[in-house]
């Protein structure tokens, strides 16, 4: 069998990242690729503003090529991939943001521009936008009976086509859509926390929509918990991008099924590497070493463990890279 050759930026990273957060860059893509080649699956959790960060130029592409078996984001990872599909034009960037004063925030406030580090998102033609279509698709399966959870609703939204004459990127460039042609699993914990889970809210408190209508925070975990134990038996890697929820709430679904289920025959993670910018300090879990999740019943004593103190905008891609071969 022919093993595939490298590309130049693998080989770059190869040939010159050989120390420190670097090398700890290349033995993690390393790992990860071998867990790849022995069956094992993974889940890749999307924390921050990745989507807003257009890393679906590269995540699309490992979904599309099976390098990543579920996905665990937050709810603005969820919406502000499609945002930028519809919408990126009227983006605006700012470079000079370390430098803006209260004054100038307000004035983005009031262009409808809501800033994310050094990019803006244009209410009007990515919130609401997106809100008109949603709107019809989470109405339509209440009249229907249906519950759907929150990824489901945004995948219908994406392969029923309204968005198509929006379109501003190139769609093989949506993470999302990639996600929506493979209808690739999805946990979104915290879903609330979003704009869509706002808009949510505010259509339940008019009385328009019904909460149950959407799928809760607790069914996504039963999700989790089934899907992880019918997928297991080669082991399933955690690739966690940034912190927050979005790594912690799947992370505990085997120790909840060891532990709370009883089901002591449920594997640990095979693998772990969390790309963190955050220091390790009094009870900081995101910043906490991987060490750490042995003793939560998470990690295995001989579970890969990688740690890669930068900026996941950085690191992600070329990590990915090392993946597709690029």
């Amino acid at each position: 069998m022919m093993t595939k050759t490298k590309g130049a930026i693998s080989e770059f990273i190869e040939k010159y990242y050989l120390h420190f957060n670097a090398a700890a860059l290349v033995d993690a893509a390393k790992a990860y690729e071998e867990q790849l080649n022995k069956g094992s699956k993974m889940l890749v959790s999307l924390a921050g503003a990745m989507s807003t960060a257009e890393l679906g130029k590269i995540f699309a592409e490992m979904i599309r090529q099976d390098k990543v078996q579920i996905i665990s984001c937050t709810g603005a990872n969820l919406e502000e991939d499609i945002m930028n599909l519809v919408a990126h034009s009227h983006y605006k960037r700012v470079p000079e943001y370390r430098d803006l004063t209260p004054q100038d925030e307000w004035n983005l406030l009031e262009k409808g521009l809501n800033r994310v580090t050094d990019t803006c998102i244009p209410e009007e033609e990515a919130f609401r936008r997106l809100q008109e279509h949603i709107f019809k698709i989470w109405k339509d399966a209440e009249e229907k009976g249906e519950r759907y959870l929150p990824h489901e609703y945004m995948y219908k939204m994406l392969l029923s086509g309204v968005l198509e004459e929006y379109y501003e990127i190139d769609l093989k460039d949506s993470w999302m859509y990639a996600a929506a042609e493979k209808n690739l699993p999805i946990v979104c914990p915290g879903w609330e926390d979003s704009t869509m889970g706002n808009i949510f809210a505010s259509y339940v408190l008019k009385g328009e929509l019904k909460a149950s209508t959407m799928k809760s925070g607790i069914e996504y975990m039963t999700f989790l918990a089934d899907w992880y134990t019918d997928n297991s038996k080669n082991g399933i890697g955690f690739f966690q991008i940034g912190g927050g929820i979005a790594g912690d709430f799947p992370i505990c679904v085997v120790p909840m099924l060891y532990q709370d289920m009883e089901r002591t025959d449920t594997p640990f993670w095979s693998y772990f590497c969390q790309i963190s910018d955050s220091t390790t300090s009094y009870g900081s879990y995101s910043g906490a070493v991987p060490n750490e999740k042995i003793t939560w019943g998470k990690l295995d004593i001989h579970t890969p463990k990688f740690i890669i103190e930068s900026d996941a905008t950085i690191v992600a891609p070329l990590i990915f890279a090392y993946l597709l071969d690029l």
